[in-house]
């Protein structure tokens, strides 16, 4: 059994060195599907941990009424601060907001330095520890809302929900791919496979003469599915890899500060499974595509 394997190996290899064309041709093309289904899986990935990261920030904006005064806001601050689960409460004045808008900065030659102080409300920056699940938060925004002194809260809850529904469509997107990646693999490799048979038909044909069984004859042919299924999601995921940090290195670091989440690359639990699915759609596309040429 063992030397039937290193058999069937040492044929693979010599076949793909022997049609390296055909072969490289087929790797390209599986690797174009493959960049596809890579750069959907990598947006889903980036959106995924942003929406943790939201979800997780533990923060929310108190916005303070006009006619609140100095006594009801430190009230409103001290009584903040004694709820369990509450790390910081921070009072904002409009001008502390203002700044920190960085209208100071980039208004000073835009239209925004025209904007006066009080076109910013002040603000009780309140930071919850991050135990605190949706629930408990929103039934403390009910009660702040109840408040005379309270204009309005923001909890940034919206953002994290439009970021889980734009996290659901890239799932669907990248289960769509997956499936024209399915079909592409199963076309490109059948194909040529097929075509790799027939400049080999002698070489099948002196095979049968001898003995040979269908197993060894196919053997070679199932490895070479396999291969350029492995080598064109490899390949996709090279191409992809330079793009990204190419990308990201001409990224803005704030903008990474900003949003809170470093840009990061596919898990290699992800890139190793492409690899793996690659190689194992390519060794079924084999088969399927010698179910007719040699007998079973």
């Amino acid at each position: 059994m063992f030397d039937l394997s290193i058999g069937v190996t040492r044929r693979a290899r010599r076949g793909m060195f022997r049609e390296w064309r055909l072969h490289a041709l087929s790797v390209f093309s599986l690797a174009v599907a493959f960049v596809c289904l890579g750069a959907a899986l990598l947006v889903v990935t980036n959106l995924k941990s942003l929406e943790d990261r939201w979800s997780r920030a533990g923060r929310a904006s108190v916005y303070l009424k006009d006619a609140a005064s100095p006594e009801e806001v430190a009230s409103l601050k001290d009584a903040l601060s004694r709820v369990p689960g509450v790390r910081e409460v921070r009072y904002l004045s409009p001008g502390q907001a203002r700044s920190e808008f960085g209208v100071a900065e980039l208004g000073k030659n835009g239209d925004l330095s025209g904007m006066p102080v009080e076109a910013f409300p002040a603000s009780l920056e309140v930071h919850v520890d991050p135990s605190i699940g949706d629930a408990e938060l929103s039934a403390m925004v009910a009660k702040l809302k109840m408040l005379p002194g309270v204009d309005d809260v923001e909890t940034y809850q919206s953002w994290t929900e439009r970021l889980a529904r734009l996290v659901r469509a890239g799932v669907a997107a990248a289960i769509l791919l997956a499936i024209v990646v399915l079909a592409s693999v199963l076309a490109v490799v059948g194909s040529t496979i097929r075509l790799a048979l027939q400049r080999r038909r002698t070489e099948v044909e002196v095979l049968k003469l001898v003995g040979a069984t269908d197993r060894y004859v196919k053997g070679p042919f199932v490895l070479e599915g396999g291969a350029q299924g492995a080598l064109g999601a490899a390949f996709a995921l090279g191409l992809l890899a330079a793009l990204f940090f190419l990308v990201r290195s001409r990224l803005d670091g704030e903008l990474a500060g900003l949003i809170g989440v470093e840009p990061a690359f596919l898990p290699w639990q992800i890139a190793l499974g492409m690899v793996v699915i690659g190689s194992l759609l390519g060794a079924v596309a084999a088969i399927f595509g010698l179910r007719r040429l040699v007998s079973v």
